[in-house]
């Protein structure tokens, strides 16, 4: 099929018809906002959410800091239910804060360290433990995810206030016809003998 045959049976709600309805100009119009709508809010909400994120994660990394801690008790290497082993489990551990306090708190270790060991942990800027902050590859990442995330879920209420739209409009479509077949169909229920 040529282009310009494919094209004009694509647009035909746009050029002007004999059989074309109003509520098909309306449904042309809807799908144009809906596209619309999707291209250019998607990518906008797309590079915003990226751009808060990134954003926060930065804040992370500016906020956290290491600092070295003295393991209180041994963690020994065990086994789940599934007998799979864990890398990390809770422990209690002292460290010395920014303000020169000396505090006591619970955070992941790796198994297998027996007490006074040493290991690094992070603090906030109170001095409370926290996660490490994400490295700048996994901010980019996570980032890039939660912006593709919120574009998605833009893309996902665009198109479903489009489709309930179109279909009240096929609704409409659908009563009408039946108005109009209850007008004309008595008109034609002529027997043959």
């Amino acid at each position: 099929m040529p282009t310009g045959t494919y094209a004009k049976k694509r647009l035909w709600r746009w050029r002007s018809n004999p059989l074309r309805r109003r509520d098909d100009i309306v449904e042309a119009w809807i799908v144009l906002a809906v596209w619309t709508v999707f291209a250019v809010g998607g990518a906008v909400a797309a590079l915003v959410t990226a751009h808060a994120a990134d954003d926060v994660f930065a804040r992370q990394r500016a906020e956290r800091q290491s600092v070295r801690a003295l393991l209180l008790s041994d963690v020994p290497l065990t086994a789940t239910a599934a007998g799979i082993s864990s890398d990390r489990r809770m422990s209690t551990v002292r460290w010395t804060a920014s303000d020169g306090s000396t505090r006591t708190g619970r955070t992941l270790v790796d198994t297998g360290l027996k007490a006074g060991s040493r290991v690094t942990v992070w603090q906030d800027g109170q001095g409370r433990l926290t996660a490490a902050p994400p490295s700048s590859m996994e901010a980019a990442i996570e980032s890039g995810f939660l912006g593709t995330a919120a574009a998605a879920g833009l893309a996902g209420l665009v198109f479903g206030a489009g489709a309930l739209a179109r279909w009240r409009l096929d609704r409409r479509r659908v009563d009408e016809w039946g108005r109009e077949w209850d007008q004309v169909g008595p008109r034609w229920g002529h027997k043959t003998s």
